[in-house]
Parts: structure tokens; C-alpha cells; sequence
């Protein structure tokens, strides 16, 4: 005996031919969608375990410490190429040594940058420099009073608006032979003594060789 076609609920009669067949390609259609977006699900996460796997391997730490640099050593270099002597400043141990060069346009000067524990401090020997070069350097900045560091007098500088002179807050000046040593920056009065107090020795050997 025949079996009666499918009654579908949906349509409330049994199901045509066409109507069969339009159901299992659409059938077949959404199972192969199906298949497609899970197989580039299970692709997408063996990408991200392997990357995953890449980034856990890299031997990672922290990147190695810029080598310090030796003040001595390019003081040394730079009397050579002047043909004159430079203070070499002894600064603390914990202070960083953030270059040592010369530069300068129309005052050529030797200049060392030490960062110490807060804010910055410059050593600076100007070549040759006349009068009026602290002041160019500290933005039109006048001295106000001395201090006696190491032996030496050195004009001392208030920085009122330390915008306007540079970012720099203090300064102290002197002179050095021929040259004139500014040593200045933003940090307080005893960060700036003791790198005035490690080339005082230095300035009255230079003040003697000019005599």
C-alpha cells in the first residue's frame, strides 16, 4: 500500500515536487554555510593560538641601559681637536651624564648635561667668552649676588621667570682664564654648588695658566 505524501503543517497539504526539492537544497545550502563558518571559526582560533604560542616563546625583559658616557674621555678628545684644556666635572655617581659636547654659534662651549635626582644641571665652559655671554645663555638673567664655592667666587643668578631663561631656575658664573664656566639648570642651590664645587680646583688651575 502507497504512502500518503507529508501533510506539511505550514502549508496545511502535502508538499509538491518543487516544493521537496527547493527544501532539501535550501536544506543543504544552510548546512553548508554552517559547515563553512564553523571551519573559519576553528581557522581563526589556530591563528590565534599560534600567534599566541609565537608571542609566549619571544624571550622578552627590559632593554639594555644605554651605555653611560665617559666625560673624561670625550674631555680628552675635545682638547685635542681645540687645542686647549676643559674641565671635566665630578659629578656624583647617581647623577646621569646626558651628553658631553660642544657647540654654541658665536660662543663655541664645552657642555656637559648631568641629570641628577629632580630636574637638570649644564657645566658649561665658554671659549673665549666675553661679558656679556652668561647673560645671553640665561636669557638676559643678571647676577645678584656671589658665593664662594671651592675657593673660587662665583657670581650667583636668580632666575625669576625660569620660562623665559630656558627652563633653567639657577645659575652660577665664573671665570676661568680666557674662558668664562657657567654651570646652571633647573634644580636647586645644592645641585648647583656641587657641580661648581667639582671644577672649582679645575678653574684656578686655568686662571693660572692665563697668567
Amino acid at each position: 500500500m502507497a504512502q500518503a505524501p507529508r501533510v506539511v503543517a505550514e502549508l496545511g497539504r502535502p508538499e509538491t515536487p518543487e516544493e521537496t526539492a527547493d527544501r532539501k537544497a535550501a536544506a543543504s545550502e544552510a548546512y553548508r554555510a554552517s559547515k563553512t563558518t564553523r571551519n573559519l571559526i576553528a581557522a581563526l582560533l589556530v591563528t590565534l593560538a599560534v600567534v599566541l604560542v609565537i608571542i609566549l616563546g619571544v624571550p622578552r625583559g627590559a632593554p639594555p641601559a644605554p651605555d653611560r658616557i665617559d666625560v673624561a674621555a670625550v674631555a680628552r678628545d675635545v682638547e685635542q681637536a681645540e687645542g686647549r684644556r676643559v674641565v671635566i666635572p665630578d659629578a656624583p655617581e647617581d647623577w646621569l651624564v646626558n651628553s658631553a659636547t660642544v657647540d654654541g654659534d658665536s660662543t663655541r662651549a664645552w657642555t656637559v648635561v648631568y641629570v641628577p635626582a629632580e630636574g637638570f644641571v649644564r657645566v658649561s665652559q665658554g671659549f673665549d667668552a666675553d661679558e656679556s655671554w652668561p647673560a645671553r645663555v640665561l636669557g638676559g638673567a643678571e647676577a645678584d649676588d656671589t658665593v664662594t664655592i671651592g675657593g673660587v667666587e662665583w657670581d650667583r643668578y636668580a632666575i625669576d621667570d625660569p620660562a623665559k631663561a630656558g627652563n633653567v631656575s639657577g645659575a652660577l658664573s665664573t671665570e676661568a682664564g680666557t674662558d668664562t664656566v657657567i654651570v646652571y639648570g633647573f634644580a636647586d642651590d645644592k645641585a648647583l654648588e656641587t657641580a661648581a664645587a667639582s671644577v672649582a680646583e679645575q678653574v684656578l688651575e686655568l686662571r693660572e695658566e692665563a697668567e
